[in-house]
């Protein structure tokens, strides 16, 4: 963090002040991160079902205003919700199957079979085996085709709906190879190969946008359902878009592909104190000026699809919008990256334009130079406070409550790519947790999590999130993600029941004390 004086915080909340444009996340509240994928379900996965709307009974139970997603696009490579196969599409797997079977698309026994044996893990193996034939059951059986609501969707997400249903049957009918390994007419969009196989994969086409439909109508009557009990809804979207996703196959002359539609150059960060590789994501970059050449069209309408489905976004490494870290595709790690300029402002103007009616949180974790942070002023948008990064031992830690210099910001206790409380100080010695001790006033790591929950509600910070594996006081076996492994990411399950009473009315409570 650089050296900062007093005059300069005190203009930091002047031009905070002056701009801060939110419809919620100005006002003191609270939420739980708690992804889709992790809500109890008979069928190896959360959904958009009964679960969904109990735990929105319970947020408003416990006080809260808030309730924080992960991406919920479909997803590709190692199960990830930031790598997804589309940037505007909900994933099939979220469909809840009892509200097929309320609608007469499914029977019971048709459902009745194995989704995995653990109820608190996901098995992404099974659910690809088994989801998507469950689904063409109900797909046969409906009449959508019929349904005004069903052309209304179509209008309206007629920008990506053609191209990803059928980015997605071509998927399946090149056995669910990535798309630079298809034939190379269909690769390169050649138009007599895409009538062919838009007439070859027709019925095929259909089931994907039976699938789009039927998410998004689920989701719509839960987001309504949510608003109505004064529940916000927290989305989360990547900056970068996937290699393999119906984006870059469709739109190609946006990101920084060679003639022959591979990446020049792929996103990352820079080797830091955590990892001295850095981190290669793998992501193709964007090619900013042909962006810019388009008005940013694909982020405009990106935007405006995220709107409709949440409340509140936030932009995953808003840093990259600012500088971001351009690495040759020849290089195996983010060694030999550079710092490149991104867009700023002239996106963030886009963005603004695009959600009149959402807020977005700019998450600024990672080398937040002067520019980053002056971006964000300018936005009025909130940054990221996290206090598992906070008690290091140097009160000047700007992730201290006492060091925060405005209220508009999110304090969180970790996220998605954090340890949970209870791993991340399991194995801390007394001397490397005296300042937290002093700091919260306890004395042993069992109080750790409900005392930083209390600190973080305690806060200036107009908002409070905490995972709700903090919350259940669970150690790393229930951690979301570690960065840079896959296979053993994006599994936790909440169990029936787990989140009680007794957390609910300890939630309230902290609300109460603290104005939330």
């Amino acid at each position: 963090m650089e050296p900062r004086a007093a005059g300069d915080i005190r203009l930091d909340r002047m031009e905070n002040m002056s701009v801060v444009e939110n419809r919620y996340l100005n006002e003191r509240g609270a939420g739980i991160l708690m992804p889709v994928s992790s809500l109890p379900s008979p069928y190896g996965i959360g959904t958009l079902g009964k679960a969904a709307y109990e735990f929105v009974d319970q947020l408003a139970q416990a006080g809260q205003k808030y309730w924080q997603v992960l991406p919920v696009g479909p997803t590709s490579f190692g199960d990830s919700p930031y790598q997804s196969f589309s940037a505007f599409a909900g994933n099939p797997y979220f469909i809840d199957l009892d509200e097929l079977i309320q609608e007469g698309l499914l029977q019971p026994n048709e459902v009745d079979m194995d989704w995995g044996a653990d109820l608190s893990d996901i098995d992404y193996a099974l659910l690809f085996q088994k989801r998507f034939s469950v689904l063409e059951k109900a797909f046969e059986r409906s009449d959508f085709q019929e349904k005004e609501s069903y052309r209304k969707f179509c209008r309206r997400n007629k920008y990506w709906l053609e191209d990803y249903s059928l980015y997605m049957a071509l998927k399946f009918h090149f056995d669910n190879q990535e798309w630079l390994l298809w034939e190379e007419e269909i690769r390169f969009r050649k138009k007599q190969a895409m009538d062919r196989y838009r007439k070859l994969l027709e019925r095929d086409i259909l089931f994907w946008k039976f699938c789009q439909y039927t998410f998004f109508e689920q989701w719509g009557r839960l987001k309504k359902y949510a608003n109505g009990k004064k529940i916000r809804i927290i989305g989360d979207i990547p900056l970068y878009v996937a290699m393999d996703s119906a984006d870059v196959w469709a739109r190609g002359e946006l990101f920084e592909l060679d003639e022959r539609k591979k990446p020049i150059h792929v996103a990352g960060v820079p080797p830091d104190c955590f990892s001295a590789d850095g981190q290669r994501w793998g992501n193709p970059l964007y090619d900013w000026k042909a962006m810019e050449a388009s008005g940013f069209q694909w982020w405009e309408k990106r935007m405006e699809a995220n709107a409709r489905l949440y409340d509140i976004i936030r932009i995953d490494h808003f840093i990259g919008i600012v500088n971001y870290w351009s690495i040759p595709v020849s290089c195996p790690t983010a060694v030999d990256g550079k710092w490149k300029k991104g867009p700023g402002r002239k996106l963030t103007d886009v963005i603004k334009k695009a959600t009149p009616k959402a807020d977005i949180i700019a998450e600024d974790l990672g080398v937040v130079g002067p520019n980053v942070r002056k971006l964000i002023r300018k936005t009025g948008w909130p940054g990221m406070k996290i206090l598992e990064f906070a008690f290091d031992g140097n009160s000047d830690s700007e992730y201290l409550p006492h060091n925060y210099d405005s209220s508009n910001c999110i304090v969180y206790g970790g996220t998605h790519d954090n340890e949970t409380l209870v791993g991340y100080y399991k194995d801390k010695k007394k001397k490397e947790l005296k300042y937290l001790y002093r700091y919260l006033n306890i004395s042993s790591k069992k109080e750790i999590p409900r005392s930083v929950i209390r600190a973080g509600y305690g806060s200036i910070a107009n908002t409070a999130i905490f995972q709700m594996q903090d919350i259940l006081e669970l150690d790393n076996s229930a951690r979301m993600n570690l960065p840079s492994t896959v296979g053993i990411n994006w599994r936790w399950r909440m169990l029936p029941g787990q989140f009680t009473q007794k957390h609910i009315r300890r939630l309230k409570k902290y609300c109460k004390i603290y104005g939330r």
